[in-house]
């Protein structure tokens, strides 16, 4: 399997008019999946370690997997037709019983917020990592510009102080 399939990790979560954009990528290449503003803000909230006062969805997810004794393998982002990203989330259950595996289809919004929370790998299919353009240069100038902003904020804040 792994010979088909590029490990990435996610590099940013950007707010945008319609939602977020996620980037997701290795040291070769980064591309953009768009998603909602609920899953995003799940994404940056999970990265960030923030405790939430009540579960959200994804948490909840998370507490059957762990009800159940299902364990979280690793999720594929393994298609994109007509800008639309498609992934599997891939779940091992071992019992008494015996030993199962399951594939589950599901958006690549989710299975990023659930392979963040379970500190899972996230694969992307090689025809779709081909497929994609590579965003490295666009986030690299928005998070210089971010930090740029950040540093200028800082200072202003310093100024103030004084």
């Amino acid at each position: 399997m792994h010979h088909d399939v590029v490990e990435v990790s996610v590099k940013g979560v950007m707010p945008t008019a319609n939602g977020c954009a996620v980037f997701l990528g290795n040291d070769d290449k980064t591309f953009v999946i768009y998603v909602d503003h609920s899953v995003g803000n799940a994404i940056q909230m999970t990265l960030s370690g923030v405790k939430k006062e009540r579960p959200l969805t994804h948490d909840l997810i998370g507490h059957i997997f762990l009800g159940l004794g299902v364990k979280l393998d690793y999720v594929v982002i393994n298609d994109v037709k007509d800008e639309t990203f498609f992934a599997r989330i891939l779940l091992r259950m071992e019992n008494e019983i015996g030993k199962k595996i399951i594939e589950i289809d599901a958006r690549p919004s989710d299975s990023t917020v659930i392979a963040l929370q379970h500190k899972r790998p996230i694969y992307v299919a090689n025809k779709v990592f081909d497929s994609v353009e590579d965003m490295t240069e666009i986030l690299e100038r928005v998070l210089k510009q971010q930090s740029d902003e950040e540093n200028t904020e800082e200072a202003e804040d310093e100024e103030e102080a004084e």
